[in-house]
């Protein structure tokens, strides 16, 4: 019998603050929740998104006291919904590292935190466009790859720039996901040309759902996302996208009996080779 799992995916361009950033998400979770779904997922940086050195330093807290974790567990728990927190920027809790660290929260029906995951993979770039990235300044890359239980089998975490390393989301599919989670923050000009292909690509090589919500539009701190969230089949088929970068609501159903017979059909999960290099 096959398990069908009713999902939404958020869109939202975040405010700079965290008490903002959660009155600008809870009414498009509550518009999800009423629409019937009962796995809802938010963006990467769901509680703020602000790049100015001070006014970031001013918006971050704790993971334990930061209002929009905090009002979004309740929410969970109100609405008896499943809720991934695509990411939020808290501290990290490392001594001696004062970098942030950028983690994806999956909260359960009872508003409790049921897993964790600190994104790996830190986006340091200078783009054509002028724009320059250092995520790694302010960012500490977390070290463990997380498969979270839910009711309806494993759920695989990554973040944003993790989408480019296929390693980690075959990893997450041979140790039992089958649904990949991509919540992110994409600029436009890398957005438009490797965001639907990338995560097409992921699907296809895992056997798995991949589920993407994004920010998008332009931010108070000025940067500018690509939004398109968008829901791929363990086949690679995108069976629901958004096709602009506005705040909005993104509904599928996922029949989890596809990724059997997605695996079934090209089992390369259990085709790894052992293999060195010739020198």
């Amino acid at each position: 019998m096959s398990v069908m799992v009713k999902t939404a995916l958020i869109q939202t361009c975040t405010p700079a603050t965290s008490r903002a950033g959660l009155a600008h998400i809870a009414p498009l979770i509550r518009q999800a929740a009423a629409e019937g779904a009962e796995f809802v997922l938010t963006p990467e940086g769901s509680n703020f998104l602000e790049q100015r050195k001070g006014l970031r330093e001013a918006a971050l807290s704790d993971e334990a006291t930061d209002e929009a974790v905090i009002g979004l567990q309740a929410l969970a728990a109100e609405l008896n919904i499943w809720l991934l927190i695509g990411s939020v920027i808290v501290r990290s809790g490392i001594e001696g590292d004062d970098r942030a660290a950028n983690r994806s929260l999956l909260i359960d029906p009872q508003g409790r935190i049921t897993a964790r995951y600190d994104k790996m993979h830190v986006f340091d770039v200078d783009l054509d466009t002028g724009e320059r990235w250092r995520e790694s300044a302010v960012i500490r890359p977390g070290s463990q790859a997380v498969v979270a239980d839910t009711p309806w089998g494993g759920l695989g975490l990554t973040i944003c720039y993790d989408v480019r390393f296929a390693y980690l989301h075959r990893a997450l599919a041979q140790g039992g996901a089958s649904i990949l989670t991509v919540p992110a923050a994409f600029t436009r000009p890398t957005g438009e040309a490797h965001w639907e292909v990338l995560l097409r690509a992921r699907a296809i090589e895992t056997g798995s759902f991949v589920l993407a919500p994004a920010q998008g539009g332009t931010h108070e701190d000025g940067r500018k996302t690509w939004g398109r969230s968008m829901v791929i089949t363990p086949w690679g088929e995108v069976i629901a996208k958004l096709d602009h970068d506005q705040p909005a609501v993104l509904h599928a159903t996922l029949d989890l009996s596809r990724v059997e017979a997605a695996r079934r059909a090209i089992p390369a999960l259990t085709h790894d080779r052992v293999f060195v290099f010739e020198q």
